[in-house]
Protein backbone atom coordinates (compact mmCIF):
# COMPACT_ATOMS: atom_id res chain seq x y z
CA UNK A 1 0.00 0.00 0.00
CA UNK A 2 2.78 2.42 -1.17
CA UNK A 3 0.81 4.00 -4.41
CA UNK A 4 -1.73 6.93 -4.34
CA UNK A 5 -5.15 5.83 -4.64
CA UNK A 6 -6.87 6.89 -7.59
CA UNK A 7 -10.46 5.95 -6.28
CA UNK A 8 -12.09 8.73 -4.62
CA UNK A 9 -13.88 7.12 -1.55
CA UNK A 10 -15.26 8.58 2.40
CA UNK A 11 -16.69 7.58 5.14
CA UNK A 12 -20.93 8.39 5.62
CA UNK A 13 -23.01 7.41 2.94
CA UNK A 14 -26.05 6.72 5.44
CA UNK A 15 -28.15 7.44 2.39
CA UNK A 16 -26.88 4.49 0.47
CA UNK A 17 -27.01 2.09 3.22
CA UNK A 18 -30.57 2.85 4.30
CA UNK A 19 -31.43 1.99 0.06
CA UNK A 20 -29.62 -1.42 0.84
CA UNK A 21 -30.51 -2.26 4.13
CA UNK A 22 -33.31 -0.45 4.75
CA UNK A 23 -34.73 1.17 8.04
CA UNK A 24 -35.05 4.96 8.46
CA UNK A 25 -31.75 7.21 8.07
CA UNK A 26 -32.23 8.49 12.32
CA UNK A 27 -32.54 4.72 13.11
CA UNK A 28 -29.01 4.55 12.03
CA UNK A 29 -25.68 4.39 13.46
CA UNK A 30 -22.84 6.30 11.46
CA UNK A 31 -19.56 4.74 12.91
CA UNK A 32 -17.90 5.45 9.03
CA UNK A 33 -16.12 8.78 10.20
CA UNK A 34 -14.09 9.95 12.80
CA UNK A 35 -16.71 12.57 13.91
CA UNK A 36 -16.47 13.51 17.54
CA UNK A 37 -20.23 12.16 18.67
CA UNK A 38 -20.37 13.76 21.35
CA UNK A 39 -19.84 17.80 19.79
CA UNK A 40 -19.61 21.04 21.09
CA UNK A 41 -22.09 22.72 22.57
CA UNK A 42 -23.43 25.65 19.72
CA UNK A 43 -23.73 28.78 21.36
CA UNK A 44 -26.62 31.46 21.01
CA UNK A 45 -26.11 33.56 18.23
CA UNK A 46 -26.79 37.24 17.76
CA UNK A 47 -29.22 38.22 15.19
CA UNK A 48 -26.97 39.72 13.13
CA UNK A 49 -24.71 36.22 12.75
CA UNK A 50 -27.84 35.29 10.61
CA UNK A 51 -28.98 38.46 8.72
CA UNK A 52 -25.47 40.53 8.12
CA UNK A 53 -22.58 39.86 5.99
CA UNK A 54 -19.69 38.71 8.39
CA UNK A 55 -17.74 41.40 9.47
CA UNK A 56 -14.06 42.01 9.82
CA UNK A 57 -14.58 42.15 13.73
CA UNK A 58 -16.07 38.35 13.95
CA UNK A 59 -12.74 37.47 11.89
CA UNK A 60 -10.69 39.01 14.15
CA UNK A 61 -12.15 37.41 16.54
CA UNK A 62 -11.86 33.46 15.27
CA UNK A 63 -8.31 34.39 14.30
CA UNK A 64 -7.06 35.67 17.60
CA UNK A 65 -8.73 32.70 19.62
CA UNK A 66 -7.46 29.91 16.97
CA UNK A 67 -4.13 31.79 17.37
CA UNK A 68 -4.05 31.33 20.89
CA UNK A 69 -5.40 27.46 20.53
CA UNK A 70 -2.80 26.32 18.52
CA UNK A 71 0.01 28.30 19.66
CA UNK A 72 0.57 29.59 15.77
CA UNK A 73 4.29 31.69 15.52
CA UNK A 74 3.82 35.15 14.79
CA UNK A 75 5.69 34.66 11.66
CA UNK A 76 2.36 32.76 10.17
CA UNK A 77 -1.27 33.85 9.26
CA UNK A 78 -4.23 32.30 9.09
CA UNK A 79 -7.32 31.68 6.94
CA UNK A 80 -10.85 30.33 7.67
CA UNK A 81 -12.41 28.50 5.12
CA UNK A 82 -15.57 26.63 4.79
CA UNK A 83 -14.17 23.12 5.64
CA UNK A 84 -10.40 21.81 4.83
CA UNK A 85 -11.72 20.65 1.55
CA UNK A 86 -11.86 23.84 0.74
CA UNK A 87 -8.27 24.56 0.89
CA UNK A 88 -7.52 21.13 -0.17
CA UNK A 89 -8.85 21.79 -3.37
CA UNK A 90 -7.05 25.17 -4.14
CA UNK A 91 -3.79 24.25 -2.71
CA UNK A 92 -2.16 22.60 -5.76
CA UNK A 93 -2.81 26.39 -7.84
CA UNK A 94 -0.08 27.36 -5.62
CA UNK A 95 3.18 26.69 -7.15
CA UNK A 96 3.60 25.27 -10.51
CA UNK A 97 2.49 21.46 -11.34
CA UNK A 98 5.35 19.27 -10.72
CA UNK A 99 5.84 16.00 -8.93
CA UNK A 100 3.80 15.12 -5.40
CA UNK A 101 4.55 12.51 -2.78
CA UNK A 102 1.29 11.61 -0.50
CA UNK A 103 2.21 8.50 1.63
CA UNK A 104 -0.48 5.95 1.21
CA UNK A 105 -2.97 5.06 2.22
CA UNK A 106 -4.15 8.18 2.98
CA UNK A 107 -7.05 10.94 2.62
CA UNK A 108 -7.70 10.57 -1.33
CA UNK A 109 -8.71 14.04 -1.54
CA UNK A 110 -5.18 15.22 -1.76
CA UNK A 111 -4.27 13.57 -4.26
CA UNK A 112 -7.73 14.41 -6.29
CA UNK A 113 -7.02 17.85 -5.92
CA UNK A 114 -3.40 17.59 -7.24
CA UNK A 115 -4.36 15.29 -9.58
CA UNK A 116 -6.69 18.16 -11.36
CA UNK A 117 -4.23 20.27 -11.11
CA UNK A 118 -1.66 18.48 -13.62
CA UNK A 119 0.33 17.09 -11.04
CA UNK A 120 2.36 13.68 -11.15
CA UNK A 121 2.87 11.78 -8.37
CA UNK A 122 6.47 11.05 -7.47
CA UNK A 123 8.95 12.29 -5.28
CA UNK A 124 11.27 14.69 -5.68
CA UNK A 125 8.57 18.24 -5.75
CA UNK A 126 6.19 18.50 -3.13
CA UNK A 127 4.80 16.52 -0.46
CA UNK A 128 1.48 16.21 1.72
CA UNK A 129 1.11 14.05 4.59
CA UNK A 130 -1.84 14.06 6.90
CA UNK A 131 -0.89 14.15 10.86
CA UNK A 132 -2.15 12.06 12.23
CA UNK A 133 -2.62 9.89 9.08
CA UNK A 134 -6.32 8.69 7.93
CA UNK A 135 -6.54 5.86 8.49
CA UNK A 136 -3.84 4.44 10.44
CA UNK A 137 -3.15 7.30 12.43
CA UNK A 138 0.51 7.58 12.02
CA UNK A 139 2.40 10.84 12.85
CA UNK A 140 4.94 12.26 11.19
CA UNK A 141 8.26 14.75 12.52
CA UNK A 142 9.04 17.70 11.28
CA UNK A 143 12.30 15.66 10.11
CA UNK A 144 10.64 13.67 7.70
CA UNK A 145 9.75 16.65 5.65
CA UNK A 146 12.98 18.53 5.45
CA UNK A 147 13.98 19.42 1.83
CA UNK A 148 13.68 22.46 -0.77
CA UNK A 149 10.13 21.37 -1.73
CA UNK A 150 7.71 24.17 -3.77
CA UNK A 151 4.69 23.16 -1.01
CA UNK A 152 4.77 21.03 1.90
CA UNK A 153 1.50 20.18 3.49
CA UNK A 154 0.74 18.83 6.70
CA UNK A 155 -3.15 18.08 7.21
CA UNK A 156 -3.43 18.24 11.12
CA UNK A 157 -7.44 17.73 10.57
CA UNK A 158 -7.62 15.05 13.40
CA UNK A 159 -4.52 16.60 15.24
CA UNK A 160 -6.32 18.06 17.73
CA UNK A 161 -6.49 15.23 19.76
CA UNK A 162 -2.81 15.31 20.30
CA UNK A 163 -1.96 18.63 20.47
CA UNK A 164 1.73 17.88 21.82
CA UNK A 165 2.32 16.62 18.16
CA UNK A 166 1.62 19.28 16.24
CA UNK A 167 3.99 20.46 13.37
CA UNK A 168 2.43 24.39 13.56
CA UNK A 169 5.55 25.31 14.52
CA UNK A 170 6.72 24.67 10.33
CA UNK A 171 4.18 27.09 9.48
CA UNK A 172 6.50 29.83 9.31
CA UNK A 173 8.56 28.01 6.73
CA UNK A 174 8.71 28.47 2.66
CA UNK A 175 6.36 26.55 1.35
CA UNK A 176 4.89 24.93 4.68
CA UNK A 177 1.00 24.83 4.60
CA UNK A 178 -0.65 23.42 7.73
CA UNK A 179 -4.38 22.39 7.64
CA UNK A 180 -6.94 22.33 10.45
CA UNK A 181 -10.17 20.92 10.37
CA UNK A 182 -12.95 22.10 12.81
CA UNK A 183 -15.52 19.72 12.32
CA UNK A 184 -13.44 16.55 13.54
CA UNK A 185 -12.86 17.45 16.95
CA UNK A 186 -15.27 19.72 18.07
CA UNK A 187 -17.79 17.38 16.20
CA UNK A 188 -19.53 20.20 13.93
CA UNK A 189 -18.71 18.79 10.54
CA UNK A 190 -21.74 20.55 9.03
CA UNK A 191 -20.46 24.03 9.99
CA UNK A 192 -18.29 23.58 7.43
CA UNK A 193 -15.29 25.22 8.82
CA UNK A 194 -11.05 24.79 8.37
CA UNK A 195 -8.10 26.59 8.68
CA UNK A 196 -4.57 26.88 6.67
CA UNK A 197 -1.93 28.86 8.79
CA UNK A 198 1.17 29.69 6.81
CA UNK A 199 3.37 32.67 5.72
CA UNK A 200 1.27 35.89 5.22
CA UNK A 201 2.17 35.37 1.67
CA UNK A 202 0.64 32.05 1.04
CA UNK A 203 -2.15 32.94 2.91
CA UNK A 204 -3.09 36.28 1.03
CA UNK A 205 -2.75 34.13 -2.05
CA UNK A 206 -5.25 31.39 -0.86
CA UNK A 207 -7.76 34.08 0.56
CA UNK A 208 -8.19 35.68 -3.22
CA UNK A 209 -8.85 32.01 -4.27
CA UNK A 210 -11.62 31.54 -1.90
CA UNK A 211 -12.80 35.22 -1.78
CA UNK A 212 -14.61 36.98 0.72
CA UNK A 213 -17.48 36.15 3.24
CA UNK A 214 -16.27 32.10 3.11
CA UNK A 215 -16.80 31.44 6.58
CA UNK A 216 -21.19 31.94 7.64
CA UNK A 217 -21.76 34.22 10.99
CA UNK A 218 -23.06 31.25 12.90
CA UNK A 219 -20.05 29.43 11.72
CA UNK A 220 -17.11 32.54 13.13
CA UNK A 221 -19.73 33.01 16.56
CA UNK A 222 -19.08 29.26 16.99
CA UNK A 223 -15.44 29.01 16.00
CA UNK A 224 -14.70 31.77 18.19
CA UNK A 225 -16.72 30.36 21.26
CA UNK A 226 -14.99 26.62 20.88
CA UNK A 227 -11.69 27.62 20.42
CA UNK A 228 -11.16 29.61 23.18
CA UNK A 229 -12.98 26.83 25.57
CA UNK A 230 -9.83 25.02 26.73
CA UNK A 231 -11.62 23.47 29.69
CA UNK A 232 -14.11 21.64 27.00
CA UNK A 233 -11.10 20.83 24.78
CA UNK A 234 -8.99 19.08 27.97
CA UNK A 235 -12.31 17.10 28.98
CA UNK A 236 -12.99 15.87 25.50
CA UNK A 237 -9.68 14.45 24.93
CA UNK A 238 -9.61 12.34 28.12
CA UNK A 239 -13.19 11.30 26.97
CA UNK A 240 -12.19 10.17 23.74
CA UNK A 241 -8.69 8.41 25.29
CA UNK A 242 -11.21 6.38 27.20
CA UNK A 243 -13.83 5.77 24.54
CA UNK A 244 -10.98 4.51 21.90
CA UNK A 245 -9.71 1.87 24.61
CA UNK A 246 -13.54 0.48 24.94
CA UNK A 247 -13.70 0.27 21.63
CA UNK A 248 -10.48 -1.28 21.35
CA UNK A 249 -11.63 -3.56 24.04
CA UNK A 250 -14.98 -4.34 22.78
CA UNK A 251 -12.93 -4.91 18.69
CA UNK A 252 -10.46 -7.42 20.04
CA UNK A 253 -12.72 -8.93 22.04
CA UNK A 254 -14.67 -9.74 19.01
CA UNK A 255 -11.75 -10.98 17.47
CA UNK A 256 -10.13 -8.36 15.43
CA UNK A 257 -6.78 -6.90 15.67
CA UNK A 258 -6.00 -3.14 16.65
CA UNK A 259 -3.98 -1.90 13.64
CA UNK A 260 -3.70 1.69 14.63
CA UNK A 261 -6.06 5.19 14.16
CA UNK A 262 -6.39 8.09 16.82
CA UNK A 263 -8.88 8.62 19.80
CA UNK A 264 -11.20 9.60 17.01
CA UNK A 265 -11.51 6.88 14.89
CA UNK A 266 -10.06 3.31 14.88
CA UNK A 267 -8.51 0.78 12.44
CA UNK A 268 -8.97 -2.42 12.67
CA UNK A 269 -8.31 -5.99 10.74
CA UNK A 270 -11.21 -8.17 11.11
CA UNK A 271 -9.85 -10.73 7.89
CA UNK A 272 -12.86 -10.43 5.98
CA UNK A 273 -13.46 -6.39 5.75
CA UNK A 274 -16.77 -6.46 3.46
CA UNK A 275 -18.45 -9.02 5.58
CA UNK A 276 -18.32 -7.24 8.76
CA UNK A 277 -19.68 -4.23 7.45
CA UNK A 278 -22.39 -6.44 6.24
CA UNK A 279 -22.73 -7.99 9.87
CA UNK A 280 -22.47 -4.60 11.76
CA UNK A 281 -25.46 -3.07 8.97
CA UNK A 282 -27.50 -5.97 9.67
CA UNK A 283 -27.77 -4.23 13.05
CA UNK A 284 -28.09 -0.63 11.04
CA UNK A 285 -24.59 0.36 12.11
CA UNK A 286 -22.66 2.01 9.15
CA UNK A 287 -18.54 1.57 9.13
CA UNK A 288 -15.68 2.26 6.93
CA UNK A 289 -13.95 0.13 4.47
CA UNK A 290 -11.62 0.93 1.49
CA UNK A 291 -10.97 -0.09 -1.56
CA UNK A 292 -7.39 -0.77 -1.39
CA UNK A 293 -7.61 -3.37 2.04
CA UNK A 294 -9.71 -6.67 1.98
CA UNK A 295 -9.00 -7.10 5.23
CA UNK A 296 -9.31 -3.28 7.60
CA UNK A 297 -12.30 -1.83 9.22
CA UNK A 298 -12.43 1.19 10.59
CA UNK A 299 -14.57 2.88 12.91
CA UNK A 300 -15.61 5.90 15.03
CA UNK A 301 -16.69 6.17 18.56
CA UNK A 302 -20.18 5.45 19.40
CA UNK A 303 -21.77 8.62 21.43
CA UNK A 304 -24.55 7.57 23.12
CA UNK A 305 -24.90 4.88 25.83
CA UNK A 306 -27.54 3.32 23.39
CA UNK A 307 -25.05 3.11 20.68
CA UNK A 308 -22.41 1.39 22.40
CA UNK A 309 -24.64 -1.63 23.94
CA UNK A 310 -26.20 -1.52 19.93
CA UNK A 311 -22.41 -2.20 18.98
CA UNK A 312 -21.95 -4.61 21.95
CA UNK A 313 -24.50 -6.30 20.54
CA UNK A 314 -24.29 -6.88 16.91
CA UNK A 315 -20.48 -7.61 18.00
CA UNK A 316 -21.74 -10.81 20.25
Amino acid sequence: MTGIESKRDHGGGVDGAVARYGGARADWIDLSTGINPLPYPVPDFPADAWTALPDRGAFDALYAAARAFWDVPGGAGILAAPGASALIARIPALAAAGRVHIPAPTYNEHWAAFRAHGWQAGDGGAIVVVHPNNPDGRVWSAAELEGDRPLRVIDESFGDVMPEASLVHLAEKPGVIVLKSFGKFWGLAGLRLGFAIARPETIDRLAEMIGPWAVSGPGLVTGAAALRDQDWAEATRARLVRDADRLDGMMTGAGSTVVGGTTLFRLYDVGDAAAWQDRLAQHQIWSRIFPYSDRWLRLGLPGPDAHWERLEEALS
